[in-house]
């Protein structure tokens, strides 16, 4: 089972990176709290303090077209917040 499935990349998680040292994953919606925490020391060789998970339900859309009424919506995921311990970093962008 693969645990993290892509890093958050948005203006809110990367201030929170720089100044708190927290970092955000889209996760497997099975995987726990220990899990995750194992794979991110595992990948990206820092030490985690805490980790902190939710689960993001799915948007509702309607539109309103010639044919009708559409709706849709989106999927939902897990998110994982990761706290990594003082003085040790996770650079996303090293290797493209």
């Amino acid at each position: 089972m693969n645990i993290l499935i892509k890093p958050i990349i948005t203006e809110k998680a990367t201030a929170d990176a720089e100044l708190n040292n927290r970092y955000g994953f889209v996760v497997n919606p099975q995987a726990n709290k220990v899990e995750i925490k194992k794979a991110v020391e595992a990948v990206y060789g820092v030490s985690v303090t805490g980790v902190r998970t939710m689960n993001v339900r799915p948007d509702r859309k309607t539109r309103y077209t010639k044919t009708g009424i559409q709706t849709g919506k989106t999927n939902a995921y897990k998110k994982a917040i990761v706290q990594v311990a003082e003085g040790d970093t996770i650079d996303f962008y090293n290797n493209i």
